[in-house]
């Protein structure tokens, strides 16, 4: 029931969101609501470049060679993508900015509806309080049609109020809105859906990973160290998560599940009070949208469905940024409807579609009161799951989670590693300390790594290795690999075929077959659906769950399409 309510209240904020902030779809309607986006327009035309407006990127726009488009993210922000003369990209945001002039009339409305503010009542969300902004404005402004100096008009309960212009009331709105209940500076950064993630380096640096675009320096700015750092110590507070110069290192996340860290003393971060966001999508990336950017292949993610659909235990393991929880989403379609699935994570980032979700997070409160991985690891054993997903395993938890696998609960996590043996070394060595005889009950291992590949950094799963087993007389662990990625084809080979440990061994006797051999016929039909997904371009996350779900339930007759 909780979770029917959360995802209700989910909706509902992502509708005010798209009313507070509409999209143009046309230059000429982008043009008619936002004045500022003319008068830069019009600065570029006398520079001599004309920027393309495009409504939505897609993907293919990564081999532009040199792009120059601007795209929206929700009036009145617009972002500018553009190739200087060298061939760097730059990532420039535009939004409503205060011009010379307009400092003192912005900072009189802001006197104003401070004065009046505490005869308000008290929101209890974030939708009221932008409701009550509407109301102070409109108490403490009148319109007027032609600009003028500040002249006050004073009201009968003795305020004044300011005559403001339309274009400034919505300018001045847009600014106080975006710094009270928005991020401030980053709101252009955390409204646009294409970006990874965020580096600042000081006040007057910083720089965003784009999904097409890669690494841009980008033209938001902070203004000096001091205000920064202003800015910094607010948002701690916002977060909870309180940053000093005695506790100058802090872990977050943002309103929308963004995970920031921040490292505020400028004795530590020598360049200035730095901080990196990695975004929080909002919609996973389906398996089917994988298949299509290349990551895996139909062949790969098919193999993936017939494991989770028995019960097999998968690591994803990379590198940093090499979209190891993406993946890990992606797949979880996978398992059956009817599963209880409980995650375990620091910061919220993996995304369940199944109804029976127990999710839990950790809890840093001193050593009262905390709640770390291992504590919730240990309370997984005795909730009944059908699966245990960890968001990311480092630690002694790690030891936990090999508990669950021997007990017959399946589990998935992601991992920092670049190679199954690199895996096995940090689960067989401190922290974790897994005995090495115990490391089978892991049974699949994904590496998945960024790629430079012809000029564009790609994400690629290198590898997807079976761990069959520690052989004494060897004295080590025996791994299969079942898919490996070829660099120059840029696609995936099934090396598997007739040789996979954990499809004859323990999915086909789980399943029933005389035959081991014929669960590669499974194997291959799951394959045609996922391509068939791909060929009649359904990648919308929910309705890819929703496809495999029907298959679940009703076998071929509950596919949209015939085989």
């Amino acid at each position: 029931m909780g979770r029917q309510v959360l995802k209700k209240k989910k909706k509902k904020v992502e509708e005010e969101k798209k009313e507070r902030w509409p999209k143009s779809d046309t230059l000429e309607d982008a043009l008619k609501r936002n004045p500022h986006l003319r008068v830069y327009l019009e600065l570029k035309k006398r520079e001599g470049e004309i920027p393309n407006f495009v409504p939505v990127l897609t993907r293919d726009m990564k081999s532009l060679p040199k792009p120059n488009l601007i795209y929206p993210v929700g009036d009145p922000i617009f972002i500018h993508v553009y190739t200087d003369r060298d061939l760097k990209k730059h990532y420039h945001a535009i939004e409503p900015r205060l011009q010379p002039g307009e400092e003192e009339k912005y900072q009189k409305l802001m006197d104003a509806m401070l004065e009046l503010a505490p005869y308000e009542k008290v929101p209890e969300s974030e939708e009221e309080l932008d409701e009550i902004i509407d109301v102070l404005i409109d108490k403490t402004s009148e319109i007027v049609d032609v600009k003028t100096s500040i002249k006050k008009k004073k009201f009968s309960f003795g305020f004044e109020k300011i005559p403001l212009t339309r274009e400034e009331v919505s300018k001045f709105r847009y600014l106080i809105k975006r710094d009270v209940i928005g991020v401030g500076p980053l709101e252009p950064l955390i409204r646009d859906p294409f970006i990874e993630d965020i580096h600042v380096i000081g006040p007057k640096n910083t720089h965003i990973v784009h999904k097409i675009f890669d690494m841009m320096p980008t033209n938001i700015d902070f203004g000096n160290d001091i205000a920064m750092a202003e800015y910094l110590k607010n948002m701690g507070e916002r977060m909870g998560r309180p940053v000093s110069e005695r506790e100058p290192v802090v872990d977050g996340s943002l309103p929308d599940g963004s995970r920031i860290n921040i490292i505020f003393s400028t004795d530590v971060s020598l360049k200035g009070p730095s901080f990196t966001i990695r975004k929080f999508a909002e919609t996973p990336i389906s398996i089917t949208q994988l298949i299509n950017f290349g990551t895996i292949s139909s062949e790969v993610a098919a193999y993936l469905w017939l494991c989770l659909e028995y019960g097999m235990s998968i690591w994803v393991s990379g590198e940093t940024a090499s979209g190891k929880t993406t993946t890990l989403n992606a797949m979880l379609p996978f398992i059956k409807p009817d599963s209880k699935i409980y995650t375990a994570e620091d910061t919220p980032e993996v995304q369940v579609p199944h109804a029976v979700w127990q999710q839990l997070n950790t809890r840093e409160r001193g050593e009262t009161g905390r709640v770390d991985l291992f504590d919730l690891l240990r309370a997984a054993l005795r909730s009944r799951p059908n699966y245990i997903i960890v968001g990311e395993i480092r630690g002694k938890e790690g030891s936990v989670a090999f508990q669950a696998m021997q007990t017959g609960h399946p589990v998935l996590a992601t991992f920092h590693a670049g190679t199954v043996k690199k895996l096995i070394q940090r689960l067989t060595g401190d922290p974790i300390n897994v005995p090495i005889t115990f490391v089978d009950n892991l049974n699949v291992v994904l590496i998945q790594q960024a790629v430079y590949r012809k000029g564009q950094f790609l994400r690629r799963s290198l590898v997807v290795e079976e761990i069959e087993g520690y052989y004494e007389d060897i004295g080590g662990v025996v791994t299969r690999t079942v898919f490996e990625w070829d660099s120059v084809t840029d696609s995936h080979i099934f090396r598997g075929l007739y040789n996979s440990y954990v499809l004859e061994n323990k999915i086909a006797q789980t399943a029933g077959y005389e035959d081991p051999r014929m669960i590669y016929e499974e194997m291959e039909l799951r394959k045609m659906i996922l391509d068939k997904m791909v060929e009649q371009k359904i990648f919308a996350y929910k309705e890819v769950s929703q496809v495999i779900w029907n298959f679940y339930k009703k076998g071929m007759e509950g596919l949209p399409f015939r085989i």
